[in-house]
């Protein structure tokens, strides 16, 4: 049989990093879907300004994640 690896405890940075990236996901999937209906120039500047912060933030979550070695399934 397999041996099952026992998980450790994340810790409160992985927690928070978790936590943000999902809400970072979930704040581009806004942004897009803004951005979709948006129709008066000036709210589409505003959309395409916040997208592409909301993905530096994401790029910046992903690679912090990365950094402190949060495993690639607790990401989903």
């Amino acid at each position: 049989m397999f041996k099952k690896q026992k998980q450790e405890p994340l810790t409160y940075e992985e927690k928070y990093l978790l936590e943000e990236i999902a809400l970072t996901k979930n704040a581009i999937e806004t942004a897009y879907s803004n951005f979709e209906n948006a129709v008066e120039p000036d709210l589409i500047d505003c959309y395409i300004y916040q997208l592409n912060s909301e993905q530096k933030r994401y790029k910046y979550l992903l690679e912090r994640a990365k950094a402190v070695k949060v495993k690639s399934e607790q990401l989903c």
